[in-house]
C-alpha cells in the first residue's frame, strides 16, 4: 500500500481498505475516496482519557476508498515503517499514517514526556503492516544491541521499535558536556535489542537545552 515519492510525499494505494493519517495531511487522491475525522489518538476511551488529562490532542482522519491518495506533512522526510506484530512507539506529531488494520493507543513516558512539553504519554502503533513517520531532515535509524546501549538527546527523539528498556538522566545534556547548554535537561537512554529514529534536528524543549 504504502510507497514514497520523492522522500517528502507518501502515496497510498488503496482497493476499498482504508488508512489512517495526520488531518489535513492530504494533498491530492484519485478515484474515490472518503473521509472522516477521528478524535483523540488512541483507541477506545482509554487513549481518549490520556489525551485530554495531558492536554496532547492528535487528531486523525480514516481515509477509505479505490485509488491514490497522496500525503505530505510540511515537507518533512518521510520514512516507512513494517511492523510484523510489534509494536513502535512514536512522538504523535511525527507520526503520518498507518495502515487500517494497525492499533493505536497511548503509553505512559514518564520524565521525557514531561521534559519535552508533549505530555506525559506517546503514540503507539501495534499489529502486522505499515507505518510512515516523519522527520526534520533525513531520520538515522541507530541499532540498540546488549553490549551497545544508547543515549538520545530528547529533542531529536522520534521512535523506537523492539525490545527496549528506557531510563532517564537528568542534569547533564549533549550541550552542557559542550560549555552551551544551562538548567536542567535530561538524555534518554535506551538498552536491549531494537531500533531507535533520530532527526537531525532538535525540537523545542522545556528541560533547558537539550
Amino acid at each position: 500500500m504504502f510507497r514514497l515519492q520523492g522522500g517528502r510525499v507518501l502515496a497510498v494505494d488503496m482497493t476499498g481498505d482504508a488508512v489512517r493519517a495526520k488531518n489535513g495531511s492530504m494533498v491530492a487522491y484519485d478515484g474515490q475516496m472518503s473521509f472522516k475525522k477521528l478524535s483523540g489518538g488512541g483507541e477506545g476511551i482509554r487513549g481518549m482519557v490520556t489525551r485530554r488529562i495531558t492536554g496532547e490532542q492528535l487528531t486523525v482522519m480514516e481515509v477509505k476508498g479505490h485509488g491514490t491518495c497522496w500525503f505530505a506533512d510540511r515537507a518533512s522526510e518521510i520514512n516507512l515503517v513494517s511492523l510484523q506484530g510489534d509494536k513502535l512507539y512514536v512522538e504523535s506529531s511525527n507520526l503520518l499514517a498507518a495502515d487500517g488494520g494497525l492499533r493505536t493507543g497511548t503509553s505512559f513516558t514518564g520524565l521525557r514526556g514531561a521534559s519535552q512539553g508533549n505530555g506525559l504519554f506517546t503514540t503507539t502503533v501495534e499489529g502486522h503492516g505499515q507505518a510512515a513517520i516523519t522527520s526534520d531532515g533525513p531520520a538515522v535509524v541507530l541499532r540498540v544491541s546488549p553490549r551497545y546501549p544508547l543515549s538520545v538527546d530528547p529533542g531529536a527523539y522520534v521512535a523506537h521499535q523492539g525490545n527496549l528498556r528506557q531510563s532517564f538522566q537528568s542534569g547533564v545534556t549533549f550541550r552542557t558536556v559542550m560549555g552551551e547548554g544551562g538548567g536542567e535537561a535530561f538524555q534518554i537512554r535506551f538498552e536491549g535489542d531494537g531500533l531507535v529514529y533520530v532527526q537531525p534536528s532538535e525540537r523545542n524543549t522545556m528541560a533547558g537545552d537539550v
